[in-house]
């Protein structure tokens, strides 16, 4: 699997979580941030990510909490129809690939061995699948591993 390495900043974001199986569910949180987005005038122009915040190896599925997240700008006036967070930046090996259920899922099968393969280790944060507007409209997204420094 084909790499680059990048430092990601900190990020503001608005999100909304689902806690429950991973799988097609996560789609109807991801919907629900779009239109939030939409009906703000925010989606066109940001970075969204799908952060899935557990271990479904280690973690019950019925406890595995899926994040749907929007970037917003630091003068962003939040109301309280959403929740409000941040994600943490750092070094991530960021792979590319198509935006497909089975390439994502391929992509989840191989990525811990293809992270072993570079010598670098996975810190202890969420992996985040990133997407802009013009990937998504081009039906690719990215996978944002953090590795430790």
């Amino acid at each position: 699997m084909k790499f680059k390495v990048e430092t990601l900043p900190n990020y503001r974001i608005a999100y909304v979580r689902r806690v429950g199986s991973y799988g097609s569910a996560n789609i109807e949180v991801m919907e629900k941030l779009k239109k939030w987005a939409k009906e703000k005038n925010l989606f066109e122009s940001s970075i969204i990510f799908a952060v899935p915040q557990d271990n479904p190896e280690t973690t019950l599925p019925e406890n595995c909490r899926y994040d749907a997240c929007i970037v917003l700008s630091n003068d962003y006036q939040m109301d309280d129809s959403i929740y409000e967070g941040e994600i943490s930046g750092g070094k991530y090996l960021v792979y590319e690939i198509k935006h497909t259920a089975e390439d994502i899922q391929k992509a989840y099968a191989e990525i811990f061995t293809a992270v072993q393969s570079t010598g670098y280790q996975i810190d202890n944060k969420p992996i985040l699948e990133r997407y802009t507007y013009d990937m998504v409209n081009n039906h690719y997204c990215e996978i944002c591993v953090p590795i430790k420094p």
